[in-house]
């Protein structure tokens, strides 16, 4: 492997196109798809990539000592630096003669002799110097942000909703690696031929206690097995997996997923309907390229025969559906997504307060929108895969305070997940079962 495609070179460019914008597992997977390496190095790649985001604020804390205040420093050369720190703070078993050699290496290669030097002398300094201590920082509220890599405004607002105890502990979660978890397809196999299949390519396979019909694998994957090619499984978070369990799907329903991209839940939905008795799951999204993913996934899956997906606005139902058509509603709405924060580690650093509240109203927005097409005693279900109130009980609490002909409903899982809540919402948090965080919200029109 030449010097320029080394997995910490990959690293550095995948980083830099994620801090002008990229989605981190999107620019990763390209790069790992573009380049023929071992699995060693992918793995090596992706820690790198994910940890160098994961801890970004604590690495930019460590840095600005060792950088002139008003020293501009190319993003690249930003990288370099901050993946060398990433190695040696947090993977003890890379040599640090390597972690230097490769950086300085890599500064020659893509910049000039000055970039060269400046490279070299800033970690030799640090070297020297040594890094300062996170937890002598006075201010309680930057030493929990420097220590964590969280933003202020979102520890303050965790804060405020859950608690100084439980928001430490969901900080301490969120940098830990996201879990795999596939879902079984019931039209087509059972749990336990599953398991026994992925068992016998070398997975290890544990059940689920969030979602039934789950289960965990190891890093290896998922989509690389046997069972994923022939649509007996399809890779869903856990938490994801609840809404649709609280949807309480009847085989014969008509049923309308408002967010639908790019398919996990219609596929979901969609195994519990029988299109013999007139069941299908018409799924919708802005952009037509998300429909042609959903219907793939559907092909997949084998329940293309009950989905029907187009390309609309879930704000303009009106324009292609009558009243009451629909048995139940599934609204998973866009949101700011802070409940995959260890899957889109970026996220945290690119969201503010002004763009939660923003979120809201385009989540109410689509709540009104498609509330007529929903038949009495039909039920709606309202999610996102975030852990801001803002964006869940408030949504909730306004929904019902503008549509008095609805109902609050239990949410209820298979599993019955936090049974002895005194809320009829269900919101889990990364570190409650160490899932994505999620919020589901139920209710009833009433006849």
């Amino acid at each position: 492997m030449t010097r320029n495609v080394t997995p910490r070179a990959l690293a550095v460019e995948a980083l830099t196109r994620v801090a002008n914008g990229a989605y981190s597992n999107l620019q990763l997977e390209q790069t790992l798809s573009s380049h023929n390496l071992s699995d060693v190095d992918r793995r090596f790649v992706t820690n790198l990539v994910y940890g160098t985001i994961q801890h970004q604020l604590t690495l930019e804390y460590y840095l600005e000592g060792f950088v002139k205040p008003n020293q501009k420093v190319l993003p690249w050369v930003k990288m370099t630096l901050l993946v060398a720190l990433y190695q040696e703070i947090y993977l003890d078993r890379v040599p640090k003669r390597a972690i230097f050699n490769e950086a300085i290496q890599l500064a020659k290669d893509r910049g000039h002799e000055g970039i060269r030097r400046f490279v070299t002398g800033v970690l030799h300094a640090m070297d020297r110097q040594g890094l300062p201590d996170v937890s002598k920082i006075k201010d309680p509220l930057k030493r929990l942000s420097i220590t964590y890599s969280v933003p202020e405004w979102l520890i303050t607002a965790l804060q405020e909703q859950v608690g100084e105890e439980k928001t430490v502990s969901i900080l301490e979660t969120i940098n830990q690696p996201a879990a795999q978890s596939v879902r079984v397809n019931p039209l087509v196999t059972t749990p336990e031929a599953v398991k026994q299949s992925l068992e016998s390519e070398g997975y290890e396979v544990t059940p689920s206690v969030v979602a039934a019909g789950a289960f965990r694998l190891d890093d290896h994957p998922a989509s690389e097995s046997r069972v994923f090619e022939d649509g007996k499984v399809t890779i869903q978070d856990e938490s994801a997996m609840l809404p649709v369990e609280a949807l309480q799907v009847r085989p014969g329903d008509q049923v309308l997923d408002a967010c639908a991209a790019p398919g996990g839940k219609t596929t979901q939905i969609a195994a519990l309907l029988d299109p013999h008795s007139g069941g299908k799951v018409t799924a919708l999204d802005l952009h037509e390229k998300k429909i042609q993913v959903i219907e793939r996934n559907a092909e997949r899956m084998h329940v293309a025969d009950r989905v029907d997906a187009m390309a609309l606005d879930a704000r303009k139902v009106d324009d292609k559906f009558k009243d009451g058509k629909f048995d139940r509603i599934l609204v998973d709405a866009p949101c700011s997504g802070l409940g995959l924060i260890r899957r889109k580690p970026e996220i945290r650093y690119e969201k503010t307060p002004q763009d939660i509240q923003q979120l809201q109203k385009v989540q109410l927005g689509i709540l009104d929108a498609v509330v007529p097409k929903l038949k009495a005693d039909g039920i709606l279900v309202y999610s996102t895969c975030t852990i801001l109130k803002t964006e869940n009980n408030e949504v909730a609490e306004r929904f019902l305070a503008e549509h008095p002909d609805f109902e609050a409903l239990r949410v209820t899982t298979k599993l019955n997940l936090k049974d002895d809540r005194t809320t009829d919402t269900l919101a889990i948090y990364p570190d409650d079962y160490d899932s994505d965080g999620f919020f589901v919200s139920a209710f009833r029109r009433k006849k």
